[in-house]
């Protein structure tokens, strides 16, 4: 590029100047702008202009600050989806989603569903779903004044949290390995994600304490059936958290607990009796149906408040048809009764897939959650190209990570509960294969 098609002597010049440039095409993403010392001499401006104007563009998502790799015009970058791959004749093993024949019928539920028309200008949240949302979560924050927030799925959830208390470019730390929706949601909203490691315990505190020391507005966690690694708080870890946490108790903290009903492991928080600004998240999605699109935010009267200017009446409130489906299969002993079930059978299908893994030399801890988190003594990108000659499908841990590392993942993530008993036998062996 040439440096000299920048022009201006003010910061708003030169984020104009740079701004038009893209638009026209003679910048295009991934392209590197000049140094900030290069371009500020090229310009004869000072320094903090040249700054000023980068922070500039890169508020405006213009551009992207990579560190040591300098400033570049920004992309749409592809990110990993959840879900079913497109167009595969392969045994998918990578989905993430739960078994449908273990979701509940809502046929009976959508009787008790059916009521009055909601009109412009109603409250947005139906007032029994409210009551019910308030039980599921005062035990777990108790003493707490809390309110509750109704959104489109926990992914939505997380979207207008940032979005009430965030600027782009803002930090906001992350598990890593992480939630692929949690990924893809920092980067569309231009924040900047900052990478928490994960151990079996959850986020580890010296993580958190470097993430803190940078910056972090935010701190995305999940405090059970961490994705993709299935780790769960433990008591001792969560309380080390909350003590680090307690110095900074205006960082919003959002707990994504997206197992919830059917998780086999306690609740643990990161959100301490005294900390101001927080969110614990509950969808429906993972025993319901990823369809019945609907999340719970239980959150601090403050951060209650911005949701509600982002959740206008008859525009972007949810359904109240939807809010009273949930409600009547949430209210129904048959179906707490099978989410219970669906819970054991998921533990039990992982833990027994583990167990046959291990024997065949690959050790293997069944965690919490859907998946299975599957530590290999070779690259992963090998064991998934070999996968594929045998009939498979599978993702690898590379998709999964934040920190910019040098060697390739040596983990899968694999979603098994589903298989049957032959294709549990055959994707033993040809794991077991694959991996040497």
């Amino acid at each position: 590029m040439d440096e000299q098609i920048i022009t201006g002597a003010t910061a708003a010049e030169i984020t104009a100047s740079v701004r038009t440039l893209h638009e026209r095409g003679a910048l295009r993403p991934g392209d590197a702008l000049p140094p900030v010392r290069e371009l500020a001499a090229l310009l004869g401006v000072n320094r903090n202009t040249a700054v000023a104007a980068y922070r500039l563009l890169a508020q405006a998502g213009v551009v992207v600050a990579r560190g040591r790799a300098g400033t570049v015009i920004a992309g749409h970058e592809a990110v990993a989806q959840e879900g079913y791959a497109p167009d595969s004749v392969l045994r998918d093993i990578g989905t993430g989603n739960p078994d449908p024949r273990l979701i509940p019928d809502p046929t009976t539920a959508l009787a008790r569903a059916t009521g009055r028309p909601v009109l412009y200008g109603e409250p947005v949240i139906d007032p029994a779903l409210e009551d019910r949302a308030l039980a599921w979560v005062r035990d777990d924050l108790p003493g707490r004044d809390l309110r509750i927030t109704v959104t489109s799925g926990a992914v939505d959830a997380v979207e207008r949290l940032l979005a009430q208390a965030l600027l782009r470019d803002d930090a906001v730390a992350l598990e890593d390995p992480c939630f692929l929706a949690s990924i893809h949601t920092v980067r569309l909203g231009g924040y900047r994600a900052v990478p928490v490691p994960v151990d079996s315990e959850g986020m580890t505190v010296d993580g958190l304490r470097a993430a803190l020391d940078d910056g972090v507005r935010a701190i995305i966690c999940t405090p059970r059936a961490q994705n993709p690694t299935g780790a769960t708080l433990s008591p001792r870890r969560a309380a080390d958290l909350r003590a680090l946490l307690a110095e900074h108790p205006y960082v919003l903290v959002i707990e994504d607990d997206h197992f919830s009903m059917l998780s086999q492991r306690p609740y643990e928080t990161l959100i301490g009796p005294e900390h101001r600004r927080f969110a614990l998240v509950r969808s429906v999605s993972k025993f319901l149906g990823p369809d019945m699109c609907l999340a719970i935010a239980a959150t601090d009267p403050e951060t209650a408040e911005r949701l509600a200017l982002r959740l206008s009446p008859g525009t972007t409130w949810v359904s109240h048809l939807l809010q009273r489906l949930v409600l009547a299969q949430l209210t129904d002993g048959t179906v707490l009764h099978a989410i219970a079930a669906a819970g054991r059978h998921y533990a039990e299908r992982n833990a027994a897939f583990a167990a046959h893994l291990t024997e065949r030399g690959l050790p293997t801890e069944a965690e919490d959650g859907l998946n299975l988190w599957v530590a290999l003594p070779v690259a992963a990108k090998t064991v998934a190209e070999r996968l594929v000659l045998r009939g498979w499908l599978a993702r690898t841990g590379d998709e999964f990570v934040l920190s910019e590392r040098s060697a390739p993942s040596h983990h899968l993530r694999l979603t098994v509960h589903d298989l049957t008993d032959e294709e549990t036998a055959r994707l033993i062996d040809d794991l077991a294969e694959s991996t040497r």
